[in-house]
């Protein structure tokens, strides 16, 4: 078996999460194929043994079982570049705060690589968001997890965002921006923008407003088998467009179109662990003190 382990950083937790998690692929045999900057952070600092390849790009992850993303939501996003049409499961092992989608804990390293090992678990397939443009635009990784977003640069005015729905018109939005989120997103960016929570296999996006300057405006939920296009007017000569924590600068001409990507995402899941049970934990329900 080979398993890819990705990370941006290195904390101190981090560090002995690693020794753990090599002295765990030692006991199964396991070859670890390490992100080459993450690697060249710990290289010092860890035993890693014989059996440690290294990888610097999506090319490079040929045969590789499954990928484990060390850190919190914003370096599983950043994971989910590389494996783009793999089919390699992502294992999110959570070093960052909330850990949405890296939702197994730090202290689980153990058992989950065991599970790993044993076959006993889950892979829940995530829908992506792809973006068409008539510019080139975010260097041929043109997808998302999370979300797609339009927004207004740094303190400019308030941009009019006309909005189709396979080619009919929808709505202007005038607003800071517009978010279009998965179902996996929903619990991101659209959430804090008051946007609806969807359930993982709910089949739809949810396209949200960021401040909008209209009170009847609200999110609206729509089919994930829709093309959604954007036409952005505004008082300068660009807009943002954003692909998760990706992020490039379009002309105020551009066009840009979402759809559904043509692939998924296979993210572990363990077999006590479900979405009902993240949203509790990490969203307090049920904790209410008059209970």
């Amino acid at each position: 078996m080979r398993i890819a382990v990705y990370s941006r950083d290195l904390e101190s937790d981090q560090l002995e999460g690693m020794k753990m998690l090599l002295n765990e692929f030692r006991t199964y045999n396991i070859e670890a194929v390490i992100y080459q900057d993450f690697f060249n952070l710990i290289y010092t600092a860890i035993p890693l043994g014989d059996k440690v390849r290294t990888f610097n790009k999506p090319e490079d992850l040929e045969n590789i079982d499954y990928m484990i993303s060390l850190g919190g939501d914003g370096t599983l996003l950043d994971t989910v570049t590389f494996i783009a049409n793999r089919e390699i499961p992502v294992i999110g092992v959570n070093y960052g705060r909330l850990g949405f989608l890296a939702n197994i804990g730090k202290e689980e390293i153990a058992s989950t690589v065991r599970s790993l090992h044993q076959r006993t678990f889950l892979i829940d397939q995530r829908t992506l968001v792809h973006l068409d443009a008539n510019l080139p635009l975010f260097g041929g990784v043109a997808f998302g997890l999370n979300e797609f977003a339009i927004h207004k640069k740094d303190a400019s005015p308030m941009i009019k965002i006309h909005t189709y729905l396979n080619g009919e018109f929808l709505n202007t939005y005038w607003a800071d921006g517009l978010i279009v989120a998965t179902p996996t997103g929903s619990t991101g960016y659209s959430l804090s923008c008051n946007g609806p929570v969807l359930f993982p296999d709910s089949k739809s996006f949810v396209i949200t407003p960021v401040s909008p300057h209209n009170l009847n405006v609200r999110p609206i939920v729509v089919p994930d088998t829709s093309v959604i296009s954007f036409e952005v007017e505004g008082r300068t000569d660009g807009f943002l467009c954003t692909l998760d924590s990706r992020r490039e600068i379009a002309p105020i001409e551009t066009l840009v179109a979402v759809r559904k990507e043509t692939f998924t995402i296979g993210l572990v899941r363990l077999n006590e662990n479900n979405f009902l049970q993240t949203l509790r934990n990490k969203l307090s329900w049920g904790l209410d003190k008059r209970n």
